[in-house]
């Protein structure tokens, strides 16, 4: 009787080892799911970096001049009155040390 017990306790041992692992919501799920946690927490992070960048950009556009001139002169090419704007054009050709 004994050994029937124990043979039963060791078969449902085995069984539960084996849903523990491999099962549904078991280690493996776990590990999974940990894997996606901490992918996730790195996209929010450079994510939140970026945020951060573009509300420093507006509150320099809101409150300073010098960010407004900058922005005038490098997107739009604006110049201001007095100035020569200059543009270098590259040639076409390969560069140096390369072959045709």
């Amino acid at each position: 009787m004994l050994r029937y017990a124990a043979l039963l306790l060791l078969i449902a041992l085995i069984a539960l080892q084996v849903k523990l692992w491999t099962g549904q919501g078991g280690m493996r799920d776990i590990w999974t799911l940990e894997a996606r946690i901490a992918e996730q927490r790195a996209e929010n992070e450079k994510l939140k970096a970026r945020n951060d960048a573009l509300a420093a950009d507006v509150e320099d556009l809101k409150h300073g001049n010098a960010a407004v001139e900058e922005r005038a002169r490098s997107e739009l090419g604006l110049i201001k009155p007095g100035e020569t704007f200059y543009h270098v054009v590259e040639p076409a050709g390969p560069k140096p040390g390369e072959r045709k």
